[in-house]
């Protein structure tokens, strides 16, 4: 080796011993340096708090302004401040109504049903009658012993039922179990979005829950808080007995305090249907988590804006333009060819609507009134046959049987009789 080259050789071990000098000094710099102070549990419960959907007004006004006339911040009224929201007829006497308009502190559901709360002290709890809205009648109302789970817990007498273990920590924002006391009623921003102290003072993405950021699962666990029908994990909670997740917050694992109702595959149940459809209304998740829409990663908010649309149910399109976003015969999912080869009806007729066959009315919420289906699976008359659940061919063609309705499938292009076949 030559002078030169020895000399450049050694020159770069030196180099290389300084640098390693300098690595081990910093290193041991940041061993030695404490790290900052973390924040003590007091000063992080006073950093975020609930500050009420008022306080998102400034900075996301159109948000607001179509949120505050959606079902979600009108589920309970004070009808001293609406009165024009009161739908039940309390002009014409009713056996059923023994209770006077005047007696109610707040009323519950604008849309297929309408409530009736009282106060007696800290508490609310339902009148016995509820108005039917669609068929403009009074019904009974009362949780009859072997229906919801719950009612085995709770006397039978309706004032002793109250609403804020039942009912109350879904229609409202931050309901405290100690004081009974919320931040607002209805479903507000924060139902969905967390508490938003720390957003307001520092408005930036972090400082926030964005349900459309969350990952997985629990985008749409910010819905299923309160549209599934379960149990909490842990009951009774400081001896009472919730019906609804305590302790949830927007981001949490759902199930980590919450199980759904499980169905028993061939029995006809409150909740479920012998093939495990939602029975009753409130169960939109629980038909959502067993559908391939849920599989294959749709959240929630794929199809609806709780923020409020022009359309019905806060969908983001109208009509089947919500299902076409994936479902166009150009796309992987399909279905091929025209809509009236796929359906078999007329392009705007009732049933070819995507809503028709795949979201059936068959989950009741009050008297002769279904809500729609959400696993989004097309229900054979077979199934019928077998199970006795309903069918959408004929739920529309009422005058037919299901025998007839199988029969019909078999004839359609492209319809495999293995899926039809009874």
């Amino acid at each position: 080796m030559s002078q030169t080259s020895f000399d450049r050789t050694n020159q770069a071990r030196q180099h290389q011993s300084a640098f390693a000098a300098l690595m081990l000094i910093a290193l041991s710099v940041a061993a030695c340096t404490s790290p900052p102070p973390p924040v003590p549990p007091a000063a992080t419960a006073v950093a975020k708090t609930f500050v009420g959907s008022a306080a998102c007004e400034s900075c996301h006004r159109d948000q607001y302004s179509r949120w505050k006339d959606t079902l979600m911040a009108r589920v309970v009224l004070d009808p001293a401040q609406h009165p024009d929201a009161v739908l039940g007829d309390f002009s014409t006497p009713n056996p059923l109504v023994t209770f006077k308009k005047e007696e109610v502190a707040f009323i519950y559901g604008t849309k297929w049903k309408q409530r009736y709360f009282t106060k007696r002290g800290d508490d609310y709890f339902v009148f016995p009658a509820q108005w039917d809205i669609q068929a403009k009648t009074w019904r009974r109302y009362y949780v009859e012993p072997g229906t919801d789970w719950w009612a085995e817990h709770y006397p039978a007498d309706q004032m002793q039922r109250p609403t804020g273990p039942l009912c109350d920590g879904c229609h409202s924002v931050n309901y405290d179990i100690k004081t009974k006391q919320v931040t607002e009623w209805n479903v507000g921003c924060e139902k969905c979005h967390g508490a938003g102290s720390l957003h307001v003072q520092n408005p930036v993405a972090s400082t926030i829950v964005n349900p459309a950021k969350l990952q997985g699962d629990r985008a749409d666990d910010v819905c299923l808080q309160c549209h599934t029908q379960g149990q909490p994990r842990t009951k009774p909670l400081e001896g009472v007995y919730y019906d609804w997740p305590v302790g949830y917050q927007p981001g949490d694992r759902l199930s980590d305090v919450w199980m759904l109702e499980e169905h028993h595959l061939g029995k006809e149940t409150f909740t479920h249907w012998p093939d495990g459809h939602a029975h009753k209304n409130r169960m939109q998740g629980n038909d959502y988590v067993q559908s391939q829409m849920s599989l294959k990663g749709v959240r929630c908010y794929g199809c609806h804006d709780v923020h409020g649309t022009p359309n019905e149910a806060d969908l983001r399109l109208p009509g089947n333009a919500v299902c076409l976003q994936c479902h166009d015969p150009r796309r992987q999912p399909g279905p091929p060819g025209t809509l009236e080869q796929h359906t078999q009806h007329a392009a705007n007729s009732e049933g070819s609507k995507c809503i028709a066959c795949h979201m059936p009315l068959i989950a009741r919420t009050v008297g002769t009134v279904n809500v729609r289906s959400h696993t989004f699976k097309f229900i054979s008359p077979s199934t019928t046959l077998q199970n006795g659940v309903p069918n959408p061919c004929t739920s529309c063609h009422k005058d037919r049987t299901p025998q007839w309705a199988s029969d019909a499938l078999k004839k359609w292009p492209g319809v495999s009789a293995w899926r039809v076949g009874g």
